[in-house]
C-alpha cells in the first residue's frame, strides 16, 4: 500500500506520479560501501580556496593554512614495515620516522565548515582516490559490520589518508571499536583526519570536543594535532530565515511537477526509516531530485530522531532539496531533546534541513515540461 499522499486535482497518471521513499528497500553490497568512501556530492568541488573564512574568526584562516601544509606533506613515498613507513606530518618534507602527529582533529561547533575543510584535505592530498578514504563515523562502523574488523584493517591499511567526519563520542562501544581500528591503521602508516560531535551533557557546541575526542580515542591522542575552528553556523550567516512550511496541496503539486521527486507522508517515512538500516539511507535517496513531505510534525522519540538526523545528513550531502508542509523544521525536536546529550546532532539536522528547505522554495509553482 502506497504511503505517498495524492496530488489534489492531478489525477493518478502513473507516469506522472512521484516516487515514494517508503516504497524503497535498498540493498547495499559491501564493495559499494568501500567504493563510496569519497567526499559526498555536495563536497565534490570544494577546495581550500573555496572555503570563505569569517574575517572575525582568525582560527578559520589558520586552519586552512595548516591543513594545506598537512595535505602537501602526504605526497612523499612510503616504505613498508609495521608502522615504520615514512610519514609526512605538517611540513612538506618527508619524515624519516613516524614520530610526531599522524593526524589532525578539527574541533568546532556545527556549521563552521569542518566538513568543507575535511573534504578539501582529501582533495588536496596528492594520492590516487583509491589510496584515500572519506566517510562519516557511522559509515566507517557500517563498513566494519559488513567486512569484519580484520578485513577492514586490510582494506584501509594501504591508504595514504583516512578522513572521518562526525566522529561519534556518544556511543562507547563504537568509539572503542573505531579507536582500535585507527590504532591498527596508524601502525600501517595511514594518516588520519577527523571531526567530531560532543559528548552527552556537553553544552558548549564543540567547546569541550577536543578534550573529549583525545580522551576517547585513548592511546591515539598523541597522533593528533587539534585545530580549533571558531565561528557561527555559516548556513545561516547573513541568510534569510527558513521559509514557512507550505500546504499539503502545494507540496503534492510540486512533487508531481518535478521529475525525479519523491512524495511521502512524514509520519509514514519515519516508520519506514525504522525498517531500513542507516547505512542504506544514502541508497534510499538514489536518483531522487527532491524530497517532498506532507504533515511534518515533531518526532516522537529519541531513536526516531537519531534516524532522522542520519537521513538529513545524507540528503544534505547529496544536495537534495526538501519541500514540506506541517510544522517548520526548527520544531522537529522537543526541548528535552535539544537540551540533552544529542543536542548537537539535532541542531545540525535543523541547520541542514533548513538549508535544504531554502533550496526547495523554487519548486513551488514548477510545472512539468511537456
Amino acid at each position: 500500500m502506497s504511503t505517498s499522499p495524492s496530488a489534489p486535482g492531478l489525477g493518478s497518471i502513473a507516469d506522472a506520479a512521484p516516487s515514494s521513499l517508503c516504497a524503497r528497500e535498498p540493498r547495499v553490497p559491501a564493495d559499494r560501501l568501500v567504493a563510496e568512501m569519497v567526499p559526498p556530492p555536495r563536497f565534490d568541488s570544494v577546495r581550500f580556496d573555496t572555503y570563505i573564512p569569517d574575517p572575525n574568526q582568525p582560527s578559520q584562516t589558520e586552519a586552512v593554512h595548516v591543513l594545506d601544509a598537512f595535505a602537501a606533506g602526504l605526497g612523499g613515498a612510503q616504505t613498508a614495515g609495521s608502522g615504520k613507513r615514512g610519514f609526512l606530518g605538517f611540513g612538506k618534507k618527508a619524515a624519516k620516522t613516524p614520530a610526531g602527529p599522524r593526524g589532525v582533529y578539527l574541533d568546532g561547533g556545527y556549521g563552521v565548515g569542518k566538513t568543507h575543510l575535511l573534504a578539501s584535505l582529501w582533495h588536496a592530498t596528492p594520492a590516487e582516490p583509491s589510496l584515500k578514504a572519506f566517510g562519516t563515523f557511522v559509515e566507517l562502523t557500517n563498513l566494519v559490520g559488513a567486512l569484519g574488523f580484520q578485513q577492514t584493517v586490510q582494506t584501509l591499511s594501504g591508504h595514504r589518508l583516512l578522513c572521518i567526519d562526525e566522529f561519534e563520542l556518544d556511543d562507547p562501544g563504537d568509539t572503542v571499536l573505531v579507536s582500535s581500528l585507527l590504532g591498527r591503521l596508524v601502525e600501517a602508516g595511514v594518516a588520519l583526519a577527523a571531526t567530531s560531535n560532543t559528548l552527552p551533557g556537553k553544552l558548549g557546541e564543540g567547546r569541550f570536543a577536543s578534550v573529549d575526542f583525545l580522551r576517547e580515542i585513548q592511546g591515539l591522542s598523541a597522533h593528533f594535532r587539534s585545530l580549533r575552528i571558531d565561528g557561527e553556523d555559516y548556513r545561516h550567516r547573513g541568510l534569510p530565515e527558513a521559509p514557512d512550511p507550505y500546504s499539503d496541496e502545494q507540496v503534492a503539486k510540486a512533487a508531481y511537477a518535478t521529475p525525479g521527486a519523491s512524495l511521502d507522508d512524514f509520519p509514514h517515512l519515519l516508520d519506514h526509516l525504522a525498517r531500513v538500516h542507516p547505512s542504506r539511507y544514502g541508497a534510499l535517496t538514489d536518483g531522487i531530485t527532491a524530497v517532498c513531505l506532507t504533515d511534518v510534525k515533531p518526532v516522537p522519540d529519541q531513536s526516531t530522531a537519531l534516524r532522522l538526523v542520519v537521513l538529513a545528513d545524507r540528503l544534505y550531502d547529496r544536495e537534495v532539496p526538501v519541500l514540506a508542509s506541517g510544522m517548520p523544521f526548527d520544531r522537529l525536536f522537543s526541548e528535552e531533546m535539544l537540551n540533552g546529550g544529542y543536542r548537537k546532532k539535532y541542531f545540525r539536522a535543523i541547520s541542514r534541513l533548513t538549508a535544504l528547505a531554502r533550496d526547495a522554495k523554487d519548486l513551488v509553482g514548477t510545472r512539468r515540461a511537456s
